[in-house]
């Protein structure tokens, strides 16, 4: 039997699409009885809330924000209640609507996100032993700081784990004596920041599920938002899709950029990890994102956003790294990640399925605005994830149109073809829907925007399409081909004969390089062995090194501009990081050798 609830939640819903005249009126008029209703169904308690914390996002009015979140800030009551009702909990649990104040959450966290958890809400957090089933894995790992535990784990069946693990304890709590073993473990070549990376996996191989209760918490998705210096009010309708132009956006002028003092710094990567962690998520850079790095950028709308780089004991091989995220009159409401090399880049963007409504487009062309701005980079390239591969809900929401839309296109030719078939389709029947089969096709590449498409002229214009089928994984592999070839397969054999070819090759000595530099140079060289470098100039071999020492520097930007300026490793790296456009494997064909 519906409920009585169940028209007024749909009125409250539809005031994303009402704003305008009058619109706080009739949201103030639907409020009021919801909030004095009691609510026995957990999926309509769940309707409520998502409302609540859209309207806090995008208020129509000023007097209804402290209404609004008066009501989120008590709103683990309401859960309360329905729990003590017996009403199923588990839809609690789904991904997009996980986080709400009143509830539990648990997953298996990595080192560093279990580390952080385990400090920021000490109380709230325990192992959840009772859905653990890898103990064989804990035999490998707890005899390093559980003495004489090999007596048992090497010969024995059926070994009380807990018991081994109260009597080492003692009182002090299980997650927080763990934590702390694992941090004073002496693993990897002893070297401090790679020992740090082989402790976190070791922790991670072990798979410990973990348990946080949210309560009334600040971090919960209920209550992590902050009150701006000042609101934007909606008063007018929402900015669509089709009113967004990305060649408009990227013509005005650059965002500001604030650089954020420590303890701001400190706080801003310790909300992103809250908001992260109440929706199942973990991010490479959001977990291990570099403080000192953090800039803001307000753009607008009671939008602002934040960006870090990673610290240089956690940075990749070889891409430069950004990450940030997005608040909306001081709500979360995004995250965007960005890797890249050269003017190439890849972005990752995911908007919260709570505010998906809520002018999602403009607000990817200001976060595309500042990426660019930041790193340099001119040719934008979106995961096939993004927009249905291996992604149902990518697939269901039309993603790919949201980018072709603004002007993206495929980076296989076919599929670029393919899309201009269907848009002719559309252009003669408004009502054909593309099919979820041809969907599907057309997630099976990149999609792409190249700014230098915009008016750009000279050698960047004569080579818009060179970086769509580029790929660090195609680096990579021809790599491993070598290995394979040259080596027998022996991964030390071969980064110890690279880099003595290449620091010969470029007159240096890398034993006067720091640690960090040398870690640069180790997978650098893996690269760099496959170009005749001995054919290079005096300059550009000097930039060349200049390059590798600077990617364990401070300024992670500096390092992905200087990649930039590099005309000939830039030709280089699109020549070996480029395959067929019919798919062939990296070099097995004439025109994948050409690129």
């Amino acid at each position: 039997m519906p409920s009585s609830l169940d028209p007024l939640l749909a009125e409250l819903e539809a005031a994303k699409d009402q704003f305008g005249r009058g619109a706080a009126g009739r949201i103030e008029n639907v409020l009021q009885p919801i909030s004095r209703s009691e609510f026995r169904d957990a999926k309509l308690l769940i309707r409520f809330h998502e409302a609540l914390l859209f309207l806090r996002a995008f208020p129509p009015s000023a007097a209804l924000v402290p209404k609004i979140e008066n009501l989120l800030d008590n709103f683990h009551e309401r859960v309360e209640k329905i729990r003590a009702l017996g009403a199923d909990m588990s839809v609690f649990d789904d991904f997009d609507t996980s986080g709400i104040a009143g509830t539990t959450m648990q997953d298996t966290l990595n080192f560093e996100a279990a580390r952080w958890l385990a400090r920021r809400i000490p109380r709230n957090v325990e192992i959840a032993w009772e859905d653990y089933d890898e103990e064989r894995a804990l035999g490998t790992t707890w005899p390093r700081f559980i003495p004489l535990l090999r007596e048992d784990s090497d010969v024995e069946a059926n070994i009380p784990w807990r018991r081994w693990l109260d009597a080492a304890r003692g009182r002090e709590p299980e997650l927080e004596w763990f934590i702390r073993q694992f941090e004073s473990l002496h693993v990897g070549d002893a070297q401090g920041q790679r020992e740090d990376r082989a402790r976190a996996e070791l922790y991670d191989s072990l798979r410990i599920p973990l348990r946080w209760r949210l309560e009334n918490l600040k971090l919960s998705r209920t209550r992590n938002w902050q009150r701006p210096r000042k609101l934007y009010l909606h008063d007018g309708p929402l900015i669509t899709r089709k009113e967004v132009s990305l060649a408009e956006e990227f013509a005005r002028p650059k965002p500001r950029w604030t650089r954020l003092p420590r303890r701001a710094s400190e706080a801003v990567m310790q909300l992103i990890r809250e908001v992260m962690v109440v929706r199942y998520r973990e991010l490479y850079g959001t977990t291990l994102g570099d403080a000192r790095s953090v800039v803001r950028a307000e753009l607008g709308r009671g939008v602002v956003m934040y960006f870090w780089n990673l610290p240089p004991e956690w940075r990749l091989p070889l891409r430069a790294y950004v990450a940030g995220f997005t608040l909306k009159n001081g709500v979360p409401i995004n995250y965007v990640e960005a890797i890249g090399l050269c003017e190439w880049m890849e972005v990752g963007f995911n908007t919260f399925y709570t505010y998906r409504q809520g002018e999602t487009a403009w607000i990817y062309a200001q976060a595309l605005r500042c990426l660019c701005a930041l790193t340099g980079a001119k040719v934008i390239s979106v995961y096939p994830y993004q927009i249905g591969q291996d992604n149902d809900e990518a697939l269901d929401s039309g993603a790919f149109w949201f980018y072709r839309k603004l002007g993206f296109h495929s980076g296989n030719s076919e599929l670029e073809q393919l899309a201009g078939r269907e848009e002719r389709k559309i252009a003669a029947d408004p009502t054909h829907r593309t099919s979820r089969a041809v969907l599907k096709r057309l997630a099976e590449a990149h999609v792409l925007y190249d700014l230098r498409r915009d008016g750009s002229r000279g050698d960047d214009a004569k080579d818009a399409g060179a970086w769509h089928t580029f790929s660090t994984r195609n680096l990579a592999m021809r790599v491993n081909q070598r290995m394979a070839r040259e080596f027998n397969g022996d991964a030390g054999r071969i980064r110890e004969e690279s880099v003595r070819r290449v620091s010969r090759t470029l007159h240096f000595n890398p034993s006067t390089w720091t640690e960090a530099e040398r870690r640069s140079l180790e997978h650098w060289s893996l690269i760099l062995a496959l170009m005749a470098l001995d054919s290079w100039d005096a300059e550009e071999k000097r930039e060349l090194i200049q390059i590798i020492r600077s990617q364990s520097a401070r300024d992670e930007m500096q390092y992905w501009r200087r990649t930039q300026r590099h005309a000939r490793l830039r030709r280089e790296l699109l020549r070996l990081g480029s395959q067929c456009p019919r798919g062939c494997p990296p070099g097995s064909c004439e025109s994948s050798q050409q690129l």
